[in-house]
């Protein structure tokens, strides 16, 4: 008796010893796996809206300058909206991938794609040199991010989701969020620093290219710091139980039509504004109105930084509350902004100028895109989520965020120098949204 005693003693304190040390190593787990989501997304998006940033200040003298500035402005916003159409072909393929073979190893291949595909532009030749020709290299570099980008977006939150205890996944699947605009501020701030040491004729000579190229820098940490997390628990649950689809895309067609296309709707006012401060407002701002170009990119980069702060805010809110009433919130705040934010560019005052960049991104678009990774992950099964919240988000982008600054630019065009037409559009943007939200299912708790 004694003997039991002493051992079920010594058993009982191997098991505490063994759960002290274990409930410590839980709680970080998922926490880097969203610190390692985060930083590849950032540097994703760094490529992408690398992009956005050169078509609005840069590409249209480079690669279209037989056309008067708008013209070459509306074409370069026509190549930096291919890049949207590309993108439902990847989350296709990566979502079928992921799905069938793991969310890690495609978080890999995008990165890859995606940094080959940003550096090639740096080395690009220009009109000048290559005539059209160039930019037909510059719309293949274009589509071949797009590609990338399709399957880094389903990858990325889902691995933060589906590590994250069920009631903070909304915080944690901010984190992935935060990638946006962290390559938004890393973009526009590599692309200020060249821009302010150099001359205009060295940025437009040479100086444009080393933004593209620092990718390579970036993209090497990232593939280090992604091989150093784990497989999604979720998706290793239904490989080991042999659950996994044979085609996954077309089941989550099958089972999720409805989820799918609420998915899309919900994210039509997140995207499209989101486009619409980042980069035709640069190109408004600077082109039409004549203010400063660096005070410009200096609003954005403020906008993105605070927003930095407010997407986790918000995501960790909608844990609290629900997804669908933040991002309601935000669709409408959004809406709410789309004439004040022309008031305010119009008194060419760069402080104002800055309070409705920052109003629209930091507040509307981060009270969507905080929860938007948790909201949208749990709209779909584990076996079919990838290639579902894949197919959903991307598709999207093409009538929002791809069309967005292209259809701006058009209406500034065609009704300058009034402006409420694209405040309007703006408020068809969110109202697509709002309804959309209205009808998905409360997924907070759920999944």
């Amino acid at each position: 008796m004694l003997h039991m005693r002493i051992r079920n003693q010594g058993g009982r304190k191997m098991s505490e010893a063994i759960s002290v040390h274990r409930l410590p190593t839980r709680q970080p787990s998922h926490v880097t796996v969203a610190t390692a989501s985060l930083i590849g997304t950032a540097i994703e998006w760094y490529d992408f809206f690398l992009y956005g940033t050169a078509a609005a200040l840069i590409f249209n003298k480079l690669f279209f300058p037989t056309f008067d500035p708008m013209m070459g402005t509306l074409l370069a916003f026509a190549t930096y909206a291919l890049g949207f159409i590309a993108r439902p072909l990847g989350g296709v393929v990566f979502g079928h991938y992921g799905d069938k073979i793991g969310r890690k190893t495609m978080l890999y291949l995008t990165l890859l794609i995606m940094g080959a595909a940003t550096a090639a532009i740096g080395f690009l030749p220009t009109y000048e040199t290559a005539g059209i020709g160039a930019a037909i290299l510059l719309v293949t570099c274009r589509l071949v991010q797009g590609f990338g980008l399709g399957g880094e977006w389903g990858g990325a939150v889902l691995m933060a989701v589906e590590h994250a205890p069920e009631d903070r996944r909304g915080f944690y699947g901010s984190w992935p969020q935060l990638g946006a605009p962290l390559g938004l501020v890393l973009g526009t701030l590599v692309f200020s620093v060249v821009s302010a040491m150099l001359t205009d004729a060295q940025l437009y000579a040479w100086g444009w290219r080393i933004p593209f190229l620092f990718s390579i820098a970036l993209v090497l940490v990232g593939l280090w710091i992604r091989f150093t997390i784990a497989e999604s628990p979720e998706f290793q649950k239904v490989k080991d139980a042999k659950q996994d689809v044979k085609m996954p895309i077309l089941e989550a067609i099958r089972m999720y039509p409805k989820n799918i296309l609420l998915a899309m709707g919900a994210r039509f006012a997140e995207n499209g504004f989101f486009y619409i401060y980042a980069t035709f407002v640069l190109a408004y701002a600077t082109q039409s109105l004549g203010m400063n170009k660096q005070d410009m990119l200096n609003g954005v980069l403020i906008a993105a930084a605070i927003e930095t702060f407010t997407i986790p805010a918000f995501g960790a809110l909608s844990d609290k509350v629900g997804r669908r009433p933040i991002y309601i919130f935000g669709a409408v705040f959004s809406a709410l902004m789309s004439f004040p934010l022309f008031m305010l560019l119009a008194t060419r005052n760069p402080q104002l100028a800055w309070i409705a960049i920052v109003l629209g991104l930091a507040v509307g678009h981060a009270a969507m895109y905080g929860p938007q990774a948790s909201f949208l992950s749990e709209l779909f099964g584990t076996k079919v989520r990838y290639s579902g919240v894949s197919l959903g988000y991307n598709l999207a982008s093409i009538f929002a965020g791809a069309l967005s600054p292209l259809i701006a630019t058009g209406l500034m065009t065609a009704y300058a120098p009034a402006t409420w037409p694209i405040s309007l559009y703006m408020i068809a943007l969110a109202i697509i949204t709002v309804v959309s939200v209205y009808f998905a299912t409360e997924t907070r708790k759920v999944g």
